[in-house]
């Protein structure tokens, strides 16, 4: 009778890779900001705070010298997203791609587009306003006003500014790892905190000192922007299954 093998025990399945980076923790946040943004919309239409908006668009248009005027227009472009924030996004998220050969680096640009088009536009057809400087309304600073143009809610400038610089920063961070660059993952590069801060703050103000916004308008763009940049953090984008693609071209691209 033949003696019985010895079974050969199974390897232990890998462990999944821990993703690298801020990535954050937990919900409860994103339910406070949600939350936080659904409240204020809520106050907004049964007229609470209007009184602040129109008092904040009267001051500073009494308080606007043209030196103050004029560094707050070239500040506030920081926040256009279709003529600056996309095209300089893209730039990097093509350089990056040839760098490593792969599709992976064009993947949060594309999410920071859905993201934000489909949220703050949604939110903007949905919830028309006028603004501040809409005076053919006479009431422009009421939510489902009938001015024209009424677009006002929520600030896409501050929420720009919050998504796209975030994406910035990321892009640059896989750029100098590229070029072999050891780089830790949450301060990456000198200044990042400022790329990461400096917009929001920049563009809330100026968006609210040019008259551009409420400054309810400004708040809401900060509270969503903050949520969606949440949301596109917790994607795996160097993980994310993607179909195989001719050259390897899915490849890992050293993004957080």
């Amino acid at each position: 009778m033949p003696e019985p093998t010895a079974t050969r025990p199974s390897a232990p399945l890998p462990a999944a890779p821990r993703r690298p980076g801020p990535t954050p923790a937990g919900w409860w946040l994103d339910a406070v900001l949600l939350a936080a943004l659904a409240g204020l919309t809520g106050a907004l239409a049964a007229g609470v705070f209007l009184d602040t908006d129109l008092a904040v668009r009267d001051w500073v248009d009494a308080h606007r010298p043209p030196v103050a005027y004029w560094a707050a227009r070239v500040l506030n472009f920081f926040g256009q997203g279709g003529w600056l924030l996309i095209p300089v996004s893209t730039v990097l998220a093509l350089w990056l791609a040839r760098r490593v050969r792969s599709v992976r680096p064009l993947l949060p640009a594309l999410g920071a587009v859905v993201a934000t088009y489909l949220s703050v536009g949604a939110m903007k057809v949905l919830l028309p306003r006028g603004y501040p400087h809409n005076f053919d309304d006479p009431f422009p600073e009421r939510l489902f006003t009938e001015a024209t143009p009424a677009t006002a809610y929520p600030s896409g400038h501050v929420t720009n500014a919050i998504v796209w610089y975030a994406v910035i920063a990321l892009l640059i961070t896989g750029l100098l790892r590229s070029y072999g660059r050891q780089v830790p993952a949450r301060r990456p590069f000198p200044g990042y905190l400022a790329l990461r801060l400096l917009p929001a703050a920049v563009l809330f103000c100026s968006t609210v000192y040019l008259g551009y916004h409420w400054l309810t308008d400004s708040v809401a763009g900060l509270l969503l922007g903050w949520l969606l940049l949440r949301l596109l953090q917790r994607v795996p984008w160097d993980t994310v299954r993607l179909p195989a693609l001719p050259g390897g071209l899915d490849r890992q691209a050293g993004l957080f």
